[in-house]
């Protein structure tokens, strides 16, 4: 791997450690303030919003400057985010803001893979970005559960910035505030990418001319028979991912009667698992091969809901762990191969977008999903019994139609997958 490939590992690993830390800081400041359930499920699918709506131009944006100061930028914006969340915004729309920086930042961070590296290495560096991103999941979460606990709290809270009153009063406040420092760790990383010298694709002057070009990149993968397969299975992993961090503290303390600091900790599990699975992905599997773990899909949706049936924390943490590895082992080769289409037929930054809204769509869709039962009054186990329901009877779908494309357009697939494999032999 190239030098600046750990510098792109390092500023992720950063921001998204505090992304997932400021979730459970922002889960814990709405339970304080005496916001409803619903609220607190909401977190997810706000943070989907600004990956869907700005779609269109984001992978542009990234197109048309050095990736690097796209991340800087982004991250910026996080920032912005948390000042707001500090000086009384609503937690729901400062949380959108942070979102509006990470859908910027993501087409970046995956796109500068396939400039920096050959495609015969895609799913190696897929492997170690999404161990690690995990990885900092884990450590996030778990830092965000110990800054609201009430002993980082009283020595957060004890901290005197002289000559300037800062209106931190609560646990989360204080949380939120130490996180910030994250925020500029990783822009810090992010100036320190170097440039990969590929031609950049200048933004048009009229924007809203960015939404036929969008949707043109859109229906070029759902189209493309590979391309169609590896999104909707990304797409329909990345909806149950995203939801199952705020699922995970849900369930805990309705089966287990956890604290958010407590629960935080099982959040952390089933992301170690998710690691474990996407190493092993990584080393163990191919580009032209990725097609063979969609079972596991289906597998990950029982699985949810067979969450319900533990009522003991020795059995929740290893089954949670497995979990994780079955999502990890089916999302490294899949988005893989998404990127090698997408790099193929639109360019890198376009394509990543492309990807982000079909699985932003889908955490939005599923966040709604869950957060309406939640609100109608359903209680957690019966939420998640439908979600789960919902999760396997897709992938189920999605295997048949990859099933039905390997008889109905087999010299198409068959093509495809040649140069897939030719790719990662000699790329």
């Amino acid at each position: 791997m190239k030098r600046g490939f750990f510098t792109v590992m390092a500023a992720q690993f950063f921001s998204s450690l505090a992304d997932n830390a400021l979730f459970v800081a922002a889960v814990e400041l709405i339970r304080m303030s005496g916001g409803a359930e619903w609220e607190r499920a909401a977190l997810v699918p706000m943070f989907a919003l600004f990956y869907v709506v700005l779609a269109p131009f984001v992978g542009a944006f990234a197109d048309s400057r050095p990736k690097g100061q796209v991340m800087f930028i982004s991250n910026a914006i996080k920032v912005v985010g948390c000042l707001m969340m500090l000086f009384g915004t609503h937690p729901l729309l400062s949380y959108a803001i942070v979102g509006l920086g990470a859908a910027a930042y993501s087409p970046a961070k995956y796109g500068i893979l396939t400039e920096m590296l050959p495609a015969s290495q895609l799913v190696k560096a897929n492997g170690w970005i999404e161990g690690l991103t995990i990885a900092s999941i884990i450590l996030g979460v778990l830092v965000g559960g110990q800054l609201v606990s009430p002993h980082a709290a009283d020595m957060l809270l004890g901290i005197d910035v002289p000559f300037f009153e800062t209106g931190i009063d609560t646990a989360p406040e204080a949380a939120i505030a130490l996180l910030i420092l994250l925020y500029a760790l990783a822009a810090w990383f992010n100036i320190r990418i170097p440039n990969t010298e590929a031609p950049l694709r200048p933004l048009p002057r009229n924007l809203l001319a960015l939404i036929p070009d969008f949707w043109s990149c859109n229906k070029k993968l759902w189209n493309d028979r590979l391309g169609q397969i590896s999104l909707a299975t990304t797409t329909l992993f990345w909806g149950v991912s995203g939801n199952l961090r705020y699922i995970v503290l849900a369930w805990s303390a309705a089966a287990l009667g956890y604290s958010t600091t407590q629960a935080s900790s099982l959040v952390g599990v089933v992301a170690i698992g998710t690691a474990v699975g996407a190493v092993v992905a990584s080393v163990r599997m191919k580009l032209h091969q990725a097609t063979r773990v969609m079972p596991l899909g289906i597998a990950m949706g029982l699985l949810v809901v067979a969450m319900n049936l533990i009522t003991n924390v020795w059995v929740a943490a290893p089954f949670l762990i497995f979990l994780g590895a079955i999502g990890g082992f089916l999302v490294v080769p899949m988005n893989a191969l998404l990127q090698h289409r997408g790099h193929n037929l639109m360019g890198a930054g376009r394509s990543i977008a492309v990807q982000n809204f079909n699985e932003q769509a889908c955490i939005l869709a599923l966040g709604g999903f869950y957060t309406f039962s939640t609100g109608l009054g359903l209680s957690a186990f019966g939420a998640i019994t439908g979600f789960g329901l919902l999760v396997a009877g897709f992938m189920w779908l999605i295997q048949k139609w990859h099933a039905r494309n390997l008889v109905a357009h087999k010299e198409e697939v068959d093509h495809l997958m040649d140069v897939a494999k030719n790719d990662n032999m000699h790329g």
